[in-house]
């Protein structure tokens, strides 16, 4: 059974950082692309970012570009997500899940974590 837990999240002041970690379990982690997942109250369910198996090819959402990292310790089947310049428009449950090449989740979804961003 697949369980991702979702952590790292906080309040925060416009343009601060936070680091969000998301743990996997029951799935060879190293052999999916994972991305990070975000939805603001009263809206669906967006895409964030994007990154390969090995952890060598990225991709972000516009709005996030320049300002988000992805990353991933195989290692550890750990996902990381480095958010910088934080807007209050960044606010959201944030979530992983392993994707596929069309960038769609296809995991059960955790619990997410909560990022709040004051202007």
């Amino acid at each position: 059974q697949v369980q991702l837990v979702e952590s790292g999240g906080g309040s925060v002041q416009a343009g601060g950082s936070l680091r969000l970690s998301c743990a996997a379990s029951g799935l060879t982690f190293s052999n999916y692309g994972m991305g990070w997942f975000r939805q603001a109250p009263g809206k669906e369910r967006e895409f964030v970012a994007r990154v390969n198996w090995r952890g060598t090819g990225s991709y972000y959402a516009d709005s996030v570009k320049g300002r988000f990292t992805i990353s991933r310790d195989n290692a550890k089947s750990t996902l990381y997500l480095q958010m910088n310049s934080l807007k209050p428009e960044d606010t959201a449950v944030y979530y992983c899940n392993p994707v596929r090449p069309d960038l769609s989740p296809f995991g059960s979804w955790g619990q997410g974590t909560q990022v709040t961003v004051s202007s």
